[in-house]
């Protein structure tokens, strides 16, 4: 740590981890108790063929531990990957906020990171149209605080009562386990039929942003209405956002069931080679902020967590960036051990009564009890505060720290009532206070009860391609379930989202179409549709087919421009090892057609070689023609053009061909940049 404990910079929790880290490599072989051991191959026997005894220590220590190894997973969440970073504050917040992080223009606070699935067990693939979480741990010198959220800005339900229902229905069936990471069956559909207040949150994740490109290019949402607190007691609705700079992409369906079957970890792999060649993630941070006079004066309750604050009324007020520039050292000790909870705030920070929100902050410690074995979790090194902490908390499973004295309770004139609580002015957690009165009742404002205007909104704001693919989400999923019964009950209810996506979805799924229902198209938000997005080629990934003999010389400089523009490329040819470039040179080849995939890529460039053969051919033709049916951009040059003439792609939108090198590298570059070529003919 830090030499000055109460100083808190972008370093101060890899200083703290690094008393944790170990290396064994070049050292000697000992048991836990630090016994050297002379053998590891072979367990104590009575005789070369005679039984194990039990005095073999070695034997029975190595095997507990490994029987003992694995946790109980997350019930929610369980599939996710972390990295380390720091977060950057672009300017002063103390006129909303005490936040201390928040404090100072240039201050930086490190963080952790875990992006996450939310249906699938631990082993699902990381492709499954779902929502993402987005969780970030603040290390801060007023101690941890959490930013539990998803890519999406709104939940299925409105009261956290709500939740194990939802989850239990979104789970595999019960009666046989199946389907895994998948919402494509009746006991989630008939969940939605039945609690409509799940319509926004079902239109999004039918949408593209549940089939993101990345957790780099994702946002991240806070999901509820929390407040700010000035020092002057002040207080603030905020509502927080991640935007990434390289904006937000998804792939398609079709290609996003083909990753799953070609890379279950596409995801994983992405953010940690993408923080290994330096490509480093950023997200910058936004706040709304509306003042507590201004609750009741919009069309939608601030504390419904089914409802969105839409930007163009509440603008969102960029206040800091995020960047993730380090991959954990264990995925154990780190992403499955890290630990978060909406609960964990710092001062200035508080809570609103969004009703779901209210119960998460039950459940979160609830739910590390269990999985990190009592309530010790927060003495992990990733969960750590790097900011010093004292109490008279102790013992329980997993306690690490070693307290002196024998008062462990409060107050006690033997250690002079410390350790003491600490005023407002010193930093002390105050509540905001307030005014609460009412009788106890199990009911919901009515100002919840409209569950369709903001769906409505949603769909409004989709581009066209964007429409279709929802149409499609929706007809996939709902086919997927046995009962007709659900079928019909989900497109009656979106009859009142929008009456010509009900229309088509009934149409596809075999049921009957609804007659009347919502036709409102006057209520947009253009910031949630895609196209609306940071278009960048920016760490893009390009799969470069080649053969024998191909003209070295251009292509390589076609590549140079391509890594001079931040893009990244691999080399896919019929076998591994070294090629002729034609130029006398060799050039390293990454993949062969079948160690790869071209969906693994976000565009494909077509060179071929002077001579090839016809599987060669097959295997480039595939790879082109799935690139072209995914609407990604494809590139051609040489001899590689000859595939695109061959299936009429040539002149297509986003399918680039040229003589000049520097020409075709240019509008290469602008068509990987736009991601998506959606006006194609396919």
């Amino acid at each position: 740590m830090s030499k000055d404990h109460n100083k808190v910079d972008e370093n101060s929790k890899n200083e703290q981890l690094e008393q944790y880290r170990s290396d064994d490599s070049g050292k000697d072989l000992t048991t836990n108790q630090g016994l050297k051991l002379s053998e590891d191959e072979f367990s104590l026997k009575a005789g070369e063929r005679g039984p194990t005894l039990m005095e073999d220590f070695h034997f029975r220590e190595k095997m507990t531990h490994f029987d003992h190894e694995r946790i109980p997973e997350r019930v929610v969440h369980a599939r996710g990957f972390a990295a380390h970073g720091e977060f950057e504050a672009y300017e002063s917040l103390e006129h909303l906020t005490k936040a201390k992080f928040l404090s100072e223009k240039g201050k930086k606070t490190p963080v952790f990171v875990r992006f996450s699935t939310v249906a699938g067990s631990r082993g699902s693939g990381e492709l499954a149209r779902d929502a993402r979480g987005f969780s970030t741990k603040f290390y801060t010198e007023e101690g941890n605080y959490d930013l539990v959220g998803n890519n999406i800005p709104v939940f299925f339900i409105q009261d956290a009562i709500k939740f194990p229902d939802l989850v239990h229905a979104i789970k595999p069936e019960p009666h046989n386990e199946i389907p895994q990471a998948a919402t494509a069956h009746d006991t989630f559909w008939d969940f939605v039929a039945n609690n409509q207040e799940s319509a926004h949150m079902v239109m999004w994740t039918m949408s593209d942003r549940a089939i993101p490109r990345s957790f780099r290019t994702m946002d991240g949402f806070g999901v509820h209405a929390f407040r700010f607190v000035n020092a002057e007691g002040k207080s603030h609705f905020v509502k927080f956002t991640w935007k990434s700079t390289l904006g937000v992409h998804s792939v398609v369906w079709d290609e996003a069931q083909k990753i799953n079957g070609k890379n279950p970890d596409f995801h994983r792999a992405d953010l940690h080679e993408a923080i290994e060649n330096g490509d480093y993630p950023e997200y910058e941070l936004g706040v709304q902020i509306v003042p507590e006079e201004d609750e009741h004066k919009f069309d939608f309750d601030l504390l419904d967590a089914t409802k969105m604050w839409p930007q163009e009324e509440i603008p969102i007020h960029i206040v800091g960036k995020m960047t993730l520039n380090r991959n954990v050292d264990n995925v154990f000790a780190e992403t499955e051990q890290v630990a978060f909870h909406p609960g964990h705030v710092v001062p200035g920070i508080d809570f609103s009564n969004d009703p779901l929100l209210q119960g998460r902050l039950f459940s979160y410690t609830d739910t590390q009890l269990i999985r990190l074995g009592g309530p010790n979790f927060h003495e992990l090194p990733i969960n750590r505060a790097v900011c010093p902490f004292h109490n008279n908390q102790r013992d329980g499973y997993g306690r690490q720290t070693i307290n002196k004295g024998k008062v462990s309770y409060q107050k006690s004139s033997f250690t002079n009532h410390t350790p003491a609580p600490v005023s407002e002015a010193d930093g002390g957690y105050v509540h905001y206070q307030e005014k609460v009165e009412g009788r106890k009742v199990r009911k919901r404002s009515d100002s919840f009860k409209d569950h369709f205007s903001q769906a409505t909104m949603f769909w409004n704001s989709m581009s066209e391609p964007e429409q279709q693919h929802i149409i499609e989400a929706f007809s996939f999923e709902l086919g997927k379930c046995d009962s007709i019964d659900i079928r019909q009950q989900v497109v009656d209810m979106y009859a009142n989202v929008n009456l010509k996506l009900a229309q088509e979805i009934a149409g596809n799924i075999g049921v009957k179409a609804p007659q009347t229902g919502t036709t409102d198209t006057s209520k947009k938000s253009p910031a949630l549709s895609q196209e609306n997005t940071v278009k960048s080629a920016k760490t893009r990934k390009v799969g470069v087919i080649v053969a024998p003999d191909f003209n070295g010389k251009e292509v390589m400089e076609v590549l140079g421009q391509l890594e001079s523009k931040g893009l990244q490329y691999e080399i896919i040819s019929e076998q591994q090892g070294k090629l002729d470039a034609g130029n006398g040179k060799q050039v390293k080849i990454d993949h062969t057609f079948t160690t790869a995939d071209p969906v693994l890529f976000d565009a494909i460039y077509a060179v071929g070689g002077p001579d090839v053969s016809k599987k060669f051919a097959r295997n480039a033709a595939y790879y082109v023609t799935e690139a072209f049916n995914h609407f990604k951009p494809i590139g051609a040059t040489h001899e590689g053009k000859k595939w695109l003439d061959a299936n009429g792609y040539t002149g297509e939108p986003g399918v680039i061909t040229g003589d000049s090198m520097k020409g075709f590298t240019d509008s290469f570059i602008d068509a990987i940049a736009a991601h998506r070529h959606w006006n194609r003919e396919v």
